[in-house]
């Protein structure tokens, strides 16, 4: 699995560790890059895509829902001082480019269980920051309870690993994948106590394609519109087991209550 470990120990891991080997915490998707995927050619193609970095390095991805905050995985930021992070904007370079906003509070859901990666979200709020000539917009916000039908191909996008070491992790990388149906995502993972209606899954059931550690806390997209938050998943793009996401529909009221959006 994607290893899972707190983001207090995870923060102390990032300050000795290359910034290239970055990990994220259940088994897990954990802080990984995308694989099998595409490099991106231009920020607008994302222009919501942020990275996450604390003790000055990368630790997650994140998706600006306003100028304001950025929704992200609980995993990323639990025990971690709002005041300690920080997300680059407008820029397909992992710590370079764009601007670098600070945070200024933040707020991991209530019912986040890290045993079981239930409930992986967390709303970053941003301290003003500097956006003229940025290139940025917020993602859409899908309706609470919306859902997606299987099969619809799916985007997500970041910084991990990409299982390709000719391939740099320094610029931005996107992969398409189909939602998986949730009865036989819940089964592939019965082993390891199965999904939860709080969670959504994507990815080919031959494998090949998917995020992986350092992906943590992006988006999962439909036209523009966020349906997933990467959370966790079995190794990466291994066949039989999709990545699994925090799925957003199911908190679009908590998302509201906190950020008024």
């Amino acid at each position: 699995m994607r290893a899972h470990f707190s983001a207090a120990a995870l923060l102390g891991l990032l300050c000795l560790a290359e910034l290239c080997s970055s990990r994220v915490p259940k088994v897990l998707k954990p802080g990984g890059r995308i694989v099998g995927g595409y490099a991106v050619s231009n920020i607008s193609q994302f222009p919501f895509q942020v990275s996450l970095q604390a003790c000055l390095f990368y630790i997650c991805g994140g998706s600006l829902i306003s100028a304001e905050w950025v929704l992200t995985a609980a995993h990323c930021t639990v025990h971690i001082p709002a005041s300690s992070l920080r997300v680059r904007i407008g820029s397909l370079e992992i710590t370079s480019g764009g601007v670098e906003a600070k945070g200024l509070r933040k707020r991991e859901h209530p019912q986040y269980n890290p045993k079981i990666a239930d409930y992986d979200f967390s709303l970053l709020q941003l301290k003003p920051w500097p956006s003229k000539g940025v290139v940025y917009a917020a993602v859409q916000l899908p309706n609470q309870d919306a859902d997606v039908a299987d099969g619809i191909i799916l985007t997500t996008s970041g910084w991990g690993d990409t299982h390709n070491s000719s391939i740099s992790c320094a610029s931005l990388r996107a992969v398409d994948v189909p939602k998986y149906n949730q009865t036989e995502c819940n089964r592939a993972y019965s082993r390891f106590g199965g999904i939860t209606t709080r969670m959504i899954c994507a990815g080919y059931k031959e494998g090949g394609k998917d995020s992986c550690q350092g992906d943590s806390g992006g988006p999962l997209t439909l036209n523009g519109t966020i349906v997933g938050v990467v959370s966790w998943g079995y190794g990466c793009a291994v066949p039989g087991y999709p990545g699994v996401y925090a799925r957003v529909a199911f908190v679009r009221n908590w998302i509201a209550s906190v950020t008024r959006l």
